[in-house]
């Protein structure tokens, strides 16, 4: 049987974060979830929902523990189902990553990111693979805290209606083939 894989989508909960550039982990999760016909139901500290894909068990989560505690949700959820760490999904933010592009990594540092370093903590490793989502940098210093909690301008939520299909590809390639191909493939 196929080893079991869950895909975490980082972000903010509360109806004040929908649409923020920090939320975008959400919004491809929930994307991902439509595709799959996956209904999402809270349990605990996350949304979460259950499925197939292409044979392979797949996990949806969104952790509503806020993004600094993230990890706090994901390692029961990944303890509880026996997911592997190199078999978990993290997709989030990065403002080092222009708008809408996109970057697969089987692990590394956080990049100063307080969600993937929670969820790294958790688990006790940095190998966990990541999807990495742009969100630019454009803001002047000591207001990037304003600038994550923003939402894109139109012009930027044109990128992200594609970067959106694009990451869910890109997720699913990794689930079902392997990180390796998703970022020859996507990034």
């Amino acid at each position: 049987m196929p080893s079991k894989h869950l895909i975490v989508g980082l972000g903010n909960p509360g109806p004040k974060y929908d649409g923020t550039r920090h939320n975008v982990g959400f919004q491809i999760l929930d994307a991902l979830a439509e595709r799959l016909n996956v209904d999402l139901r809270t349990k605990d500290d996350a949304e979460r929902g259950e499925t197939r894909y292409d044979g392979v068990p797949v996990l949806l989560a969104k952790p509503l523990t806020f993004m600094n505690r993230s990890g706090d949700a994901v390692r029961p959820i990944a303890n509880y189902n026996n997911v592997d760490p190199g078999n978990i999904l993290v997709i989030y933010d990065d403002l080092h990553l222009d708008v809408g592009q996109i970057r697969v990594r089987p692990g590394g540092s956080s990049g100063g990111h307080n969600g993937i370093a929670s969820v790294c903590n958790q688990i006790g490793t940095t190998d966990i693979p990541r999807l990495r989502i742009g969100i630019g940098s454009d803001f002047p210093p000591d207001r990037q805290s304003e600038y994550v909690l923003s939402r894109f301008t139109p012009q930027q939520q044109a990128v992200m209606e594609d970067t959106v299909i694009r990451a869910c590809n890109a997720a699913l390639a990794a689930v079902t083939n392997s990180v390796e191909e998703a970022m020859n493939r996507f990034n």
